[in-house]
């Protein structure tokens, strides 16, 4: 949650999933404070989600747009399950705001749990939390 769990974070995730890659552009649309939004994008190319590409308009500097990881990339299911979250709770009369579909066949697309043996977990009392490997020992 050091990473993912400020609001600006995951706004910002947002927006370079939906294709919107340069800062003015970012700002723009979603209206977060530029020394915020400068701050969110260093920690996330210094914690690799995001990398910097350069770009130069004609006659203009070289600036940066920003580009996901393999690592930003794995954000994508938590992203998913949240949307879904709040357009089940959240959303108004007319409906959610947004959905995600899978391009090939027009389905809407949701997240799902399974163990590694492939069995689907409806219920979340189905799963255990365990120490793992690196949990301290006292």
């Amino acid at each position: 949650m050091e990473v993912l769990g400020e609001k600006w974070t995951v706004v910002v995730l947002r927006e370079v999933f939906n294709g919107v890659r340069r800062f003015d552009d970012m700002r723009v649309r979603t209206g977060i404070p530029r020394q915020v939004l400068t701050n969110r994008l260093a920690m996330l190319v210094e914690q690799e989600m995001l990398r910097r590409e350069p770009y130069r308009e004609p006659g203009a500097r070289e600036r940066h747009e920003y580009r996901l990881t393999a690592k930003g990339l794995d954000v994508y299911p938590v992203l998913v399950t949240l949307l879904a979250w709040g357009n089940r709770y959240f959303a108004g009369p007319a409906g959610p705001p947004l959905k995600f579909e899978h391009r090939d066949c027009g389905c809407e697309v949701h997240a799902e749990i399974h163990c590694s043996a492939g069995h689907r977990l409806d219920d979340v009392r189905e799963v255990v939390p365990r120490p793992g490997p690196g949990a301290s020992r006292r």
